[in-house]
């Protein structure tokens, strides 16, 4: 038993007295009931407690008296957790003061408090059995409403520290977290589960009132203030089981795998919802010093906002003394001053007080949920896993204003703002509202479609399933540059008389704008799309279907030829220079004010000037903005690398309009009113750019370091093999089928990579259209084993598989980004979506040799022993044939097209001019190439388009190189889609279209197909081919994937 004296902590000493007699409240002379009451349910809550009664002086602390998984001054975690036993509290017996202290005494004899350990193997192990329950709990149901769970953070006074934030979930491999023993639905098999965003649990949703009875709470995100809590600088871990864990225990290295783990019922490891530490749930790996011991917060600790510099603010409680304070003050001022005080902190009762480092760079994340889908959501989670939640904010709850008003006085601060181009400018905006000095920088994280702004910083066109650790780390140690930011000042357009103004709005939807400002065909095109969903929202609940719409409006405008007129409305003044003549006598269409060198979801459309000594290179942090005409022509071109014309780049704009127009400020359009708009720098917010850089940067005097070359194994795999082994390594390796072997420099990036991989696959097809069979040999079995022939969809994309738990996709816009160092280990993953699983996926891990073998019934001039491996003599990653026969080095196939060598090569070109399709089949089969042309140099494509034969058509295209679609004859320079329109064959040419032939390639006298096809007296099919041109101008892939 604990003396009397000893030291109790209040939180103990409030729950004994709440546990002894709930309805029992002393008086003056029963001061001493209640000591002896808490000090004997203080030690039966917590046994051990009395071991270390001496260590403390008298009436002193001790020590906590409650020990948890947290530490601290209250119980957290999870073996920190008090449950009352089944003995029953009965009435008071009647009496004096004295016999009602003995009874109360006999009670609390007869009380039984069990402590729920979290750590029941590790710590039972250490011999300290006393301290696991004995059997199951058996809890009164508690009385009035049951708590609704709660999924969003609680700003209020009210808020709990350690509460869990549930959702709902659908996951079915993890068990409940309470085990077999305490769950409450542990018989049904569908019963609704919630996960907890911040430490990943399960539980049932009728097992989260037993979880708050055995008190495990979440990690902690704050702090409570007031005077007699002593501070601590230093986070303490957060223990949580795990059925499942990725990755090697710290303390012996091994991994956590598991037989069958999937509906794994044992507890294999115990890890920290901070610094993700994981130990095995073994006395050797997991030791009690743990449960004490600081947390580091892991590798993101420099941009984690520790739980102790988030306090909350007691609210002041009302007594006589305060009210006589409150009296004494005479100070309008200072009752003026605090009443506003109150009056901020009413709404959110914390303040931040952080220690300033050097080191750190505290990050604030704002995540739009509402862009990208259900990108939004998902990343939302994600960053409350790996960060505070309390430093993670949902835009479509509140605005930015109230965090970033919280936040202001931390030093070194970064923002992550997660949405597209629109929300980061609503951040930029509050930032100048806010006045913060210094501004912290803001860094893009693309959610949705377009995105300019973020790929100017590097950031990508769209998120894939990155790593958010990886993200972390990039806006950790990206580089802060400046963004231009203007102005823009909207008057009624003097030289008009006000009953000459026509319809529309007198003001812009932004006075601000950080990307792009336009008039004309765009805005028109844009405005459409508002308006149009605005009136029937319904309508517009897919991508697929915005982009339709889009590639409607524009083509629709095309014809109408609505901004035809515009160079006869404007006035365009830069500097002081009239751009006026030069716009109408070009009759530009569209006129773009640009301050970013990307535009319309990443086209450049200023271009590089080159040798053109009139204009600079564009920049977005020189205080210039630049001005770029369009004629419908150029927009066209804009989709195949073109440019603008470049007008000017100054520093202020006069831009005065004399009918309405259609206008855009950053993707907001709006029809104005005849105006005078001034265009003006405001200021310089600083942002975040993406550094190209290394995982692990290599040391200065190690010039081995970076290997001069790189062996690397190509390996693909298939969609569904991805999606359902994602998180199984091995299995994605072992579904994997290689392609062949790279030779590439050291510090080669991935878009190079990917030409090389390319070419590599062509290499492929032109053996296996040969009749080849390429087979890689297995070192380990001594077998060849046969590669998959099968070409590469064009949307295939990277993996990066150096992750400790999974592969992930690299956004191929990002590919510049990455080098192969960062994501190969001797080996390279690359997903096709497209690809066509066979009887063959599958290879084992060793390094194969490819082989190409001899066929049955081919020439004997195909030797067997011919070997093809892809090398890099140069260092440049270059594919270079080797054969163990000199003598064969210039028998190679070739994508140059060549005259029938063979039988089967004469017998596959007659079946094209006749139509007959299954001679073609059998001829191909036999050995004949597709890359033959005939005595009119026409090639295959060539004649079945001329002939009209679809069928045909169809399987050159689809057994074929790709090179055979847009090539050109090289007597008329016409292409096989230009053969198809002059014969009007309409059914040929949707093949060919679908197939992605080129719709603005011209022949030599400069006429495109749909111009062939009105020539040919048919204007439907040249209104088809031009609508299917405008749609690839419009309709733009989107480059994003699905977490």
């Amino acid at each position: 038993m604990l003396r009397e004296g000893a030291a109790i902590c209040r939180p103990c000493q409030r729950r004994a007295e709440r546990l002894a007699l709930p309805q029992w409240r002393p008086g003056p002379r029963d001061a001493a009931a209640p000591a002896r009451s808490a000090a004997a349910a203080a030690v039966a809550m917590n046994p051990g407690s009395a071991a270390g009664e001496d260590k403390g002086a008298p009436g002193g602390g001790g020590g906590s008296c409650c020990l948890g998984a947290e530490g601290g001054a209250e119980p957290r975690g999870a073996g920190a957790a008090a449950a009352l036993g089944a003995a029953a509290l009965e009435e008071p017996a009647a009496g004096g003061p004295k016999e009602k202290d003995e009874a109360l005494e006999e009670k609390l004899r007869n009380l039984t408090f069990r402590k729920q350990v979290s750590y029941r193997k590790a710590i039972s192990r250490a011999g300290l059995q006393h301290l696991a329950p004995a059997h199951p709990l058996s809890l009164p149901v508690a009385n009035g409403p049951a708590k609704e769970p709660r999924a969003t953070l609680d700003w209020s006074e009210n808020a709990v520290n350690g509460e869990h934030l549930w959702l709902e979930t659908n996951v079915s491999g993890d068990l409940c977290y309470l085990g077999e023993e305490n769950c409450q639905v542990r018989f049904a098999k569908s019963a609704l589960r919630r996960k907890c965003a911040v430490c990943k649990i399960v539980v049932h949703a009728a097992c989260i009132e037993q979880l708050e009875k055995i008190n495990f709470r979440c990690k902690p995100t704050f702090r409570e203030g007031g005077s007699r809590s002593p501070r601590e600088n230093f986070v303490r871990h957060h223990w949580v089981h795990r059925r499942r864990q990725e990755g090697k225990c710290k303390q012996c290295g091994k991994g956590f795998q598991q037989k069958f783990s999937f509906h794994s019922k044992e507890i294999v490891a115990i890890s920290c919802s901070w610094c993700k530490q994981a130990f095995h749930n073994k006395v050797t790996c997991f030791m009690l010093h743990h449960i004490e011991e600081p947390c580091s917060l892991g590798a993101h600790a420099a941009v984690i906002v520790p739980p102790t510099w988030i306090i909350k603010v007691k609210k002041p409680q009302n007594s006589l003394k305060a009210s006589n304070r409150k009296k004494k003050r005479t100070s309008f001022k200072r009752k003026a001053s605090k009443r506003g005080t109150e009056q901020e902190n009413k709404g959110r009762p914390f303040v931040i007080k952080p220690i300033s480092s050097p080191l750190m760079k505290p990050l604030l994340v704002f995540v739009n949920p509402k862009s990208g889908g259900n990108q939004g959501t998902k990343v939302l989670q994600m960053f409350m896993w790996y960060l505070n939640p309390r430093q993670v904010f949902d835009l479509s709850q509140e605005g930015p204003k109230d965090a970033l008003e919280l936040y202001r006085k931390v030093p070194n601060l970064r923002i992550l703002a997660c949405g597209g181009d629109g929300t980061v400018g609503w951040i930029l905006s509050i930032l100048d509202e806010l006045q913060l000095s210094p501004q912290p920088p803001v860094g893009v994280l693309p959610l949705g479609t377009g995105n300019d702004l973020a790929r100017t910083l590097n950031w990508g066109g769209g998120y894939t399933d990155e790593p958010v650790s990886k993200i972390l780390c990039q806006v950790e140690d990206g580089t802060i540059v400046q963004l231009d930011r203007w102005n823009l000042h909207v008057e009624r357009n003097p030289d008009l008389p006000p009953e000459e103004l026509e319809d529309g709005v007198c003001k812009l939807p932004l006075n601000v704008f950080n990307n792009y400002f336009s008039l004309g065909f765009d805005a028109h095109v844009t405005l459409e799309f508002h308006e149009s969903r605005e009136a029937n929202p319904e309508k517009f609940n897919s991508r697929f279907r915005n982009k339709m719409f889009y590639a409607g409006a524009a083509f629709s405008d095309f014809l109408q030829r609505s901004s035809r007129d515009l160079s006869k409305h404007v006035k365009v003044v830069c500097d002081g220079t009239d751009l006026t003549p030069k716009i109408q006598e070009l009759k530009f269409q569209c006129i773009v004010f640009l301050n970013i060198p990307r535009y319309c979801a990443g086209t450049m459309p200023w271009g590089n000037p080159g040798d053109h000594h009139d204009f600079e290179p564009q920049r977005h942090d020189d205080g210039y903005i630049e001005v770029i005409g369009f004629t419908m022509a150029s927009l066209a071109a804009l989709q195949v690398g073109g440019h603008g014309e470049r007008l000017h780049q100054c520093r202020e704009v006069m831009l005065l309009t004399y009918k309405s127009i259609p206008m855009q400020v950053d993707g907001e359009p709006c029809r104005l009113a005849p105006a005078m708009i001034r265009i003006s720098l405001r200021n310089q917010a600083n942002m975040v750019q993406k550094s190209k850089r290394r995982t692990s940067m290599p040391l200065l005097n190690d010039p081995q370091s970076v290997p001069d070359r790189l062996r690397i194994r190509v390996n693909k795999i298939s969609l569904q093999d991805y999606e359902g082994f994602h998180y199984d390594k091995e299995k994605l390796r072992e579904a994997s089928i290689p392609l062949g072997i790279l030779v590439v420099r050291g510090d080669c990036d991935l878009e190079t990579c990917r030409m090389y991989i390319d070419r590599l696959q062509e290499d492929l097809q032109s053996v296996s259209s040969g009749s080849q069979r390429v087979h890689y040999q297995d070192h380990e079995t001594s077998f060849p084993r046969a590669l998959s022939a099968q070409r590469l969809s064009p949307r295939w994309c990277f993996l990066d598989a150096t992750s400790a738990d999974r592969f992930y996709r690299i956004d191929r816009s990002q590919e510049h980004l990455h080098f192969v160092m960062e994501i190969s280990q001797d080996e390279i993953f690359i997903l096709d979506p497209d690809m066509v699983l066979s009887q063959q996926a599958g290879t084992p891990p060793g390094m194969p040799d490819l082989v190409v073998e001899q066929a049955s019934g081919l020439s004997e001039w195909w030797n067997p022993a011919l070997r093809k491996r892809i090398l890099s003599d140069s260092g440049l990653g270059t594919i270079t044939p080797h054969y163990e026969d000199s003598d064969l080095r210039d028998l190679s196939h070739s994508r140059v097209l060549q005259s029938p060598v063979s039988s089967e090569d004469h017998a596959i070109l007659q079946a094209v001019i006749a139509g007959d399709l299954m001679k073609l089949m059998e001829s191909y089969k036999n050995g004949g190439s597709l890359l033959i042309q005939g005595p009119d140099h026409c090639s295959l494509l060539h004649h079945a388009a001329k002939t009209g034969h679809g069928e045909i058509v169809k399987y050159i295209l689809d057994h074929g190189p790709s090179e055979l679609l847009d090539m050109a004859d090289s007597e008329t320079g016409e292409t096989a889609l230009h053969k198809a329109a002059c014969q009007r064959n309409r059914a040929v040419c949707q093949l060919l279209v679908d197939a992605g032939a080129s719709l603005r390639k011209t022949d030599s006298k400069g006429k495109t197909p749909q111009d062939r096809a009105q020539q040919a007296g048919d204007p439907d099919l040249a209104a088809y081919l031009e609508s299917c041109q405008n749609y690839k101008i419009i309709g733009h892939e989107d480059l994003e994937t699905a977490v």
